[in-house]
């Protein structure tokens, strides 16, 4: 197999150009699997297949890949190249943990488009088709969510590096794939117990988002280039502070975010009732605030509810808290980078994604 020649991959919009085409071609070479299935599976997986491609900025292939470059792997190759391939693999945990996070909050649309069970709902109902549209969009998406899951496995394993690389990562792959799952259901068991302490919020946030989102990733690029276990460890403490300040970022985005940049209807996170951090802390505060929140947040808001809500979480300070630790986090991870026991010429384009991730309207 001849994979596709990749750019130069020390900044996040080269990296995200190299991983492009490997999402192609694997895409590609599972038609043979999929087209004897029938044409209604191929339909299907052509809408999983647009909603990979039409992604975002590919942080967490940019995290493994450069996970991979701080471990001593090398930048150029034929076993750069197959590396690379197996970090863009993480497109397909990425695109599974969406889907399903779609359904679970109910939301309508990502990245500017129709959520995947909001698409096949509405292909349902166009189709004139029996049954609940709804519910045929949501087992649809469930299907194409595991469906992902399963793909990540596959590009991983077929990436065609030696099985030792394989064997040094196994435990950090395993990890990524059961923490963010555990961490999706942290987060709906939350909030169903109506629990509103910061330590659940932060355990979601860990788990849900950090783990998967920078620490395993750097985690699994590492071990792939066969790092030692003091590189690995820093990295990974890294990966938790760079991980919970962008989930941290994307709480105050989801609160008070421009659909422009979020890709989601303004004040989604606040309809929702998105039990973030930063929700926590301003219901931690008590008075009439936090009363007038319980009261907002989790109904069906208008834009004026939505404008009340935000009111009433900026008299809290939550959000002021929630961007101070943001650069409290980023700051500690930039001082343990400079530190980190890793390849010099992986710390440079560690520091710009660190920078880029909690900046979100770069």
């Amino acid at each position: 197999m001849t994979l596709p020649v990749a750019p130069p991959r020390t900044a996040l919009a080269d990296i995200a150009a190299a991983v492009q085409p490997q999402l192609e071609s694997f895409l590609e070479e599972r038609r043979d699997l999929v087209e004897p299935v029938g044409p209604v599976f191929a339909e299907a997986t052509a809408g999983l297949a647009r909603f990979v491609l039409r992604g975002g900025k590919r942080i967490r292939p940019a995290f493994a890949w450069t996970g991979w470059l701080a471990g001593g792997g090398q930048p150029d190759g034929a076993v750069a190249e197959a590396a690379l391939r197996a970090c863009s693999s993480l497109e397909f945990v990425q695109a599974c943990a969406l889907i399903h996070d779609d359904i679970i909050d109910a939301s309508l649309t990502r990245r500017g488009h129709p959520t995947t069970h909001r698409e096949f709902a509405q292909l349902h109902a166009a189709r004139g088709w029996s049954g609940s549209s709804e519910k045929f969009g949501e087992a649809t998406a469930i299907l194409l969510g595991d469906l992902a899951l399963a793909w990540a496995d596959d590009m991983f394993l077929g990436a065609g590096l030696e099985p030792e690389r394989y064997l040094r990562a196994a435990r950090a792959w395993a990890a990524m794939r059961t923490e963010v799952l555990g961490g999706q259901l942290l987060d709906i068991v939350g909030e169903a117990a109506r629990d509103e302490s910061a330590d659940a919020a932060e355990r979601v946030v860990r788990f849900k988002t950090a783990g998967y989102t920078v620490e395993r990733p750097l985690h699994v690029g590492a071990a792939l280039a066969g790092a030692s276990d003091e590189a690995i460890s820093a990295l990974r403490a890294i990966g938790v502070d760079l991980g919970v300040a962008f989930q941290l970022r994307d709480d105050l985005l989801g609160a008070f975010g421009d659909p422009a940049v979020t890709g989601k209807p303004s004040g989604d996170d606040l309809r929702s009732g998105k039990h973030t951090p930063m929700l926590a802390h301003a219901l931690a505060c008590g008075g009439d605030a936090a009363t007038e929140l319980r009261a907002l947040v989790g109904t069906d808001l208008d834009d004026a509810g939505v404008e009340r809500a935000r009111a009433a979480l900026r008299a809290t300070g939550a959000p002021s808290a929630m961007q101070a630790r943001v650069e409290e986090l980023t700051a500690r991870a930039t001082s343990a980078l400079a530190q980190a026991p890793i390849a010099d010429d992986a710390r440079p384009v560690l520091a710009r994604l660190a920078a880029v991730l909690v900046d979100r309207s770069a």
